[in-house]
């Protein structure tokens, strides 16, 4: 019983953990390009 549940909550949990690591990702990309671009004004 316990089991049925739990899982609904754990898919749901780990469709969002999934959801996040690429929005991270995505956001560590544009803060990069933001940090090359103020590089290349500098140099």
């Amino acid at each position: 019983m316990k089991a049925r549940v739990w899982m609904p909550i754990l898919l749901a949990f780990a469709a969002l953990a999934g959801g996040c690591t690429s929005t991270f990702h995505g956001t560590g990309e544009d803060i990069e390009r933001g940090g090359e671009k103020i590089q290349e004004k500098t140099s």
